[in-house]
């Protein structure tokens, strides 16, 4: 494709991409964007909540003091996922705040992209830990064990997917 000469290049209020079918500015579409961004952030905030909620519900349980090295070890790193989580979370808000009205907004959802990417990953490396940490609570250390190799299994081969995905659409564009 020949590059447009300088004075018939798209404006600022020129349509972001003609082919998609909507009218839009590359302004529109980066607002657009930011909010899809952030109906994302709170769906993926509220699972992070619940699962920190449950986890700070476990260590106050009369039966936390009998886990073992293992259940505990796993039970801290679970823990400390779920705060990575909530930071992670909160970047996007906390970048936004940061480049308020700098005419950022580009740069602002490709980070907040990247952030909530990162933080679906940790909520899902946190859902399959919590899968191992209460099949070996509930019904020992065998099940508990092959429950969390099932769920890591599993959310592996979901990731894999939407990764195939995402470049099948990219390659197919």
């Amino acid at each position: 494709m020949a590059a447009l000469p300088p004075s018939a290049a798209p404006g600022p209020d020129a349509d972001a991409d003609p082919a998609d079918g909507r009218s839009e500015t590359e302004t529109e579409r980066y607002d657009r964007n930011w909010n899809e961004l952030l109906q994302e952030l709170r769906a993926v905030q509220t699972g992070t909540q619940i699962l920190s909620g449950f986890l700070l519900a476990v260590a106050f349980q009369p039966r936390f003091e009998e886990l073992d090295p293992y259940a505990h070890t796993l039970y801290l790193c679970l823990v400390v996922a779920a705060g990575l989580a909530t930071v992670l979370g909160l970047a996007p808000v906390m970048l936004h705040r940061a480049l308020f009205r700098q005419h950022a907004k580009r740069r602002l959802v490709r980070t907040a992209n990247r952030l909530l990417i990162i933080q679906i990953a940790v909520v899902s490396f946190i859902a399959i830990g919590v899968i191992g940490l209460i099949f070996d609570v509930a019904a020992g250390r065998e099940m508990g064990v092959v429950a969390l190799c099932v769920a890591g299994f599993v959310g592996l081969a979901f990731w894999a997917v939407m990764i195939w995905t995402g470049w099948r659409a990219r390659l197919d564009a």
